[in-house]
Parts: C-alpha cells; structure tokens; sequence
C-alpha cells in the first residue's frame, strides 16, 4: 500500500523546512547564551510555528521575524510542548519573557510594540538566566535586522 503525502510536509510531520541560525542572549553581566534556532519569516511560517512537535530540545528555539513592529499574540493551538516565549524589540532587547499552556487558546500578548518572538521550551530562560532587558543577536554579534 502506497501513503501520498502531501509535498509541503517533512518525513517528521512538519510543514515547513525552516532555516536555522545560532542566536547569542547576552546578560548584562556579559554571559552568553546560545540558542540554534528556527527562522519563521513568511506568514505561513509564522502560523505554522512549532504546531504538532512534541519534541523541542533545549538549547533550540524558533525566532518569528516580523516586518515592522507591532504589539504581537500567541498562542498555543495544536501545539503540545510547553514553551517559554521571549518578545524582542527591533534594537534587539528582550521586553516579556512569558510561559505558554500546551494546546492554550489564550493570547499571550507583548507588553509593547517588537520586531521578534523566540520560542523555547518552557523553562529554558530560566534556567539559563536570561531576563528581560536581555540583548539577543547573531552569533557573529550583529543585529537580528539585516
């Protein structure tokens, strides 16, 4: 017996194949924290998100990049892995670091207008220390706009 997938899913169920860039978290103490993180940058992308993974490792993320800023809200539908979700404005600091309910349909909403989102499993910030006021950039130190 033959099983048609449709050609925009993976092997591992997922819709999108995504690029993936390390991003550096610096704490004002001068720490660094890595995270190799999914790019989400086209709106089908975005909705996607991470949506039926049950598998998120720490140290992995996805980073939503959005073209202008905006107060932005997410949430958790279809999604089974509970995540942790950092707002980042467009200079790159971190304004809210929130946690978020599997399969929750409540928004969780930025406390403010931001260019990014970054997604993580659920605790990861705090066990890493990350905190809002965070800078987060490319591994190379240069900004999230390019």
């Amino acid at each position: 017996m033959l099983l048609f997938l449709p050609s925009f899913l993976s092997c591992d169920g997922r819709k999108y194949r995504l690029p993936v860039e390390e991003l550096c978290i610096t704490r004002p103490d001068g720490e660094q924290v890595t995270v190799r993180a999914e790019l989400a940058v086209k709106a089908e992308e975005r909705n996607w998100g991470f949506m039926e993974r049950k598998d998120i490792p720490d140290g992995t993320g996805m980073l939503f990049v959005f073209e202008k800023d905006q107060v932005l809200s997410f949430w958790m539908k279809n999604t089974p892995h509970p995540l942790s979700i950092a707002y980042i404005d467009s200079r790159g600091e971190i304004t809210d670091i929130l946690d978020m309910t599997p399969y929750s349909l409540e928004s969780i909403r930025s406390s403010k207008s931001v260019r990014y989102a970054l997604e993580v499993p659920q605790g990861f910030f705090a066990a890493q220390g990350v905190a809002v006021g965070d800078r987060v950039t490319r591994a190379d130190g240069s900004p999230l706009q390019k």
